[in-house]
């Protein structure tokens, strides 16, 4: 365990690097819904341009898993700290270039080339960046308060949605919305490089995560470390990739969709809308370390299985009070800030822990981004085109039962982690008694 200046140093480094990953996420997919569709991906549908713009948003989630299983590799051979580093370059630097790209009126149809070709480096980086950012702290805190600590970092998607959604919202409110379609969104994006210095300098002056030093200390590297998972982990990737499932779909629905739906289908204002996300990630930082702690007490997979049904059923009189609001604004951010600001965190919170818990250091770096980002392909990649396809052929409720079944997948899959857990737990009792007599 690290003294104490030693944690707070890296869990800052860990929860500002979480920050930038989920504003350039966030960004993307609000801009994806509101702008990329338009400019572009220009169709004479409407439903087609947002499609094709969605699915940049979730080219990002596929190449995620590439960058898991790289840094993964490289962070459990060489280590956290410098793979930290250098994903935070590539994903920080990615996103400032979007900011630069012209349309396709422009410069015709290198402008979804060059638009996805960032969007495959930014989630390179973002592939290993979640990995090592929970590791440090997950490995440098006490056992009995890996969960607290742990969630910390998970704090950074709550900042990151904050800090998007208010600078978009900004934005918005300031500029006309030919003065935001023009270079206002851009600007969103370029200033993503002050967050990417901070991250930087901070991430700099912290040491080596003290568990990843033993291994480093006892030469008990694996050789190929994704082998290693696939072979000796399976049951805990199908699990922890199953457990997943509810944390992609919900954040989706809630921060991206959601957006898109009010907007245009339920001719909400474009602000009122990114407020009320921004006012829900105020309340989650709130909430993510709670239920983190709470972990720490419960029991991790319990918290889990618990949290995955009522967020995922909570869906339906969510968007039930968006559709019966009559445009109040309180009662939409109530539908948002409920089910994605509180509820959410159920899951999200003590998610880090979980899956830290499935494997052993020596390829837990590789571990849990494999489960973390292989499932987002389908989580949260896919998420905002089903939600397009499901309102454009059926409504509003097809997407809600999508949410719910997805919350029934994880809880199961928590389930059988906790059983599994707890069959582990008694075989180890048994032997110890037989060694004693």
């Amino acid at each position: 365990m690290a003294d104490k200046t030693m944690m707070r140093r890296v869990v800052k480094a860990s929860i500002i690097g979480a920050t930038i990953e989920w504003y350039d996420f966030f960004l993307y997919g609000v801009i994806a819904g509101i702008v990329f569709n338009k400019l572009y991906f220009p169709s004479h549908d409407p439903v087609v341009s947002t499609m094709l713009a969605y699915a940049t948003f979730a080219v990002g989630f596929i190449t995620r898993p590439l960058g898991g299983v790289i840094f993964g590799h490289f962070g459990d051979k060489i280590g956290r700290k410098s793979m930290l580093v250098l994903t935070l370059m590539i994903m920080g630097g990615a996103t400032v270039l979007i900011g630069f790209i012209p349309t396709y009126e422009q410069i015709g149809i290198w402008a979804p080339i060059l638009l996805l070709t960032m969007r495959i480096f930014q989630g390179i980086g973002l592939g290993g960046e979640w990995g090592g950012a929970v590791l440090m702290t997950f490995e440098t805190a006490p056992e009995s308060e890996r969960g607290y600590y742990a969630s910390l970092p998970q704090m950074g998607l709550a900042i990151g949605l904050t800090l998007a959604s208010g600078v978009v919202g900004g934005l918005s409110f300031m500029l006309s919305d030919a003065q935001f379609m023009a270079w206002g969104w851009r600007v969103a994006f370029i200033l993503s490089i002050l967050l990417v210095f901070v991250g930087m300098y901070i991430r700099l002056h912290i040491m080596e995560s003290p568990e990843f030093q033993k291994v480093k200390n006892e030469n008990a590297e694996v050789k190929i470390p994704i082998v290693e998972v696939l072979k000796n982990y399976t049951g805990n990737v199908m699990a922890g990739m199953g457990a997943r499932y509810i944390d992609g779909v919900v954040f989706n629905v809630f921060a991206v969709f959601s957006i898109s739906y009010l907007t245009s289908h339920l001719n909400v204002n474009r602000t009122d809308a990114l407020m009320g996300v921004m006012v829900a990630a105020l309340v989650m930082c709130i909430f993510i370390p709670y239920f983190g702690r709470l972990s720490d007490r419960m029991g991790r997979t319990t918290l889990y299985l618990y949290g995955s049904l009522i967020v995922g059923f909570s869906a339906f009189p969510a968007f039930w009070l968006m559709n019966a609001s009559g445009g109040s604004t309180t009662i939409i951010w109530l539908s948002i800030i409920i089910p994605f600001g509180i509820f959410y965190a159920m899951v999200y919170g003590p998610e880090a822990a979980l899956f830290s818990d499935l494997f052993d250091a020596k390829v837990r770096y590789t571990g849990i981004s494999f489960v973390y980002q292989f499932s987002g392909i389908f989580a949260s990649g896919l998420t905002p085109i089903i939600a397009t396809a499901l309102l454009a052929y059926g409504n509003i409720y097809w997407l809600c039962a999508y949410v719910a079944f997805a919350g029934v997948i994880s809880a199961y899959s928590a389930y059988w982690l906790r059983c599994k857990q707890a069959n582990e737990k008694a075989q180890q009792a048994l032997d110890s008694n037989t060694n004693v007599a």
